[in-house]
């Protein structure tokens, strides 16, 4: 039966139009999910091991060409994982039925190498709210993280001196030791996480003094976080390396911190521009006015031209959010505000005006009914 071929893109999570960079991320996060010291779910190291299979050939630009073009990379028609790891360190699959009975769990030799690579720690996520114009201005703010950083003492390897770290002497540095225990099917080898080193492969003569070997420490710090000019809600600010520790010696992760703000009572964001409705009288708007209008930058004045309707809009340019060297606009939509309540003098006078605009022409009423009349 011929080997079923498997689909390395699918396996990291990403088309095969994915760029170096996206597959590094994508693998990254799927070592570091199904590693087998931190995922103990059964199967989750046959994942972690074709992962790192999947990202030794599509991290690779050679490699991943040729897989691209005839679905392998030795142009034989299909790739077989059991085969790869056979090729890069002896790893046996099915001796990994054996281990399963004897205890000696699923690894081997390829399986412990991936274990002992740096893998870089999780992103840590968090929300921070900030008010309308703090986000159109720009600000600082300063946040409290937890963080494990390595050592200073020790610089993250976790000895009092640098000749303090040996290769382990019991396993060799492989981190797992191999027995022959006897089965109901015949001896077998056993192979089992070397107790000496607790699979690192090392051992520390003399343990740092600060860190007491671990090689971090866990340290609460004060940030200040830069909040840029014309930040909106949803976008995120990266700090580099205060995420969460990364295993065998690979980076902290990333800390992301997402950004959500607050409603300003008059203005409307709309990406970058700004809208505010402007009241004004009815004469304002017969007869035309000058307005200091607010905008995020102070008030503008504003020319309002006699006959202006109501939802009519005018247009400040460069008054909206700033965003790198420009800004965005300001809308200032007109609203005409007829007053409830006159007294007896303007009531008069209203009434002289509409007089007096019967005697020169129909009302809009009126030509709106002739409309329907043919007239």
């Amino acid at each position: 039966m011929p080997q079923q071929q498997k689909d390395l893109y699918k396996i990291l999570g990403v088309d095969k139009t994915a760029s170096a960079e996206e597959i590094k991320k994508a693998y990254h996060k799927l070592a570091r999910k199904y590693h087998p010291d931190i995922n103990k779910e059964p199967g989750a190291e046959e994942k972690f091991k074709d992962i790192n299979g999947a990202y030794e050939i599509l991290g690779n630009e050679e490699k991943r060409a040729q897989y691209d073009r005839f679905g392998t990379v030795d142009g034989q028609g299909g790739f077989d994982f059991s085969s790869f790891y056979q090729q890069q360190s002896g790893y046996d699959p099915f001796s990994e039925i054996f281990n399963m009975f004897t205890g000696g769990g699923f690894g081997g030799a390829q399986s412990q190498a991936f274990r002992n690579q740096p893998i870089q720690g999780q992103d840590v996520y968090k929300r921070m709210n900030i008010d309308f114009m703090e986000a159109v201005d720009g600000t600082t703010r300063t946040v409290t993280v937890d963080v494990d950083e390595p050592c200073e003492h020790c610089h993250g390897t976790g000895a009092e001196h640098p000749g303090d770290v040996h290769t382990c002497s019991r396993c060799r540095g492989t981190g797992r030791v191999t027995e022959v225990v006897n089965t109901p099917f015949g001896r077998f080898q056993q192979t089992e996480v070397c107790p000496e080193c607790r699979g690192t492969g090392q051992t520390i003569k003399e343990k740092c003094h600060e860190c007491h070997g671990e090689g971090y420490e866990h340290v609460t710090k004060k940030l200040d976080v830069k909040i840029p000019q014309g930040i909106q809600s949803g976008q995120q600010i990266r700090l580099v390396g205060k995420g969460e520790r990364g295993l065998n010696g690979g980076p902290n992760g990333d800390l992301y911190i997402e950004i959500n703000v607050g409603e300003h009572p008059v203005f409307k964001r709309t990406g970058q521009d700004i809208r505010v409705q402007v009241p004004i009288s009815a004469l304002d708007a017969t007869l035309g006015t000058t307005l200091n209008v607010p905008t995020v930058h102070g008030d503008v004045e504003l020319e309002i031209p006699a006959g202006t309707q109501p939802g009519q809009q005018f247009r400040l340019k460069g008054k909206g959010v700033p965003y790198g060297k420009s800004a965005g606009d300001e809308f200032v939509d007109i609203k005409v505000e007829i007053p409830k309540r006159i007294s007896e003098k303007d009531r008069e006078l209203y009434e002289q005006l509409r007089s007096s605009a019967e005697a020169k022409a129909d009302s809009p009423f009126e030509r709106f009914k002739k409309f329907f009349s043919g007239k």
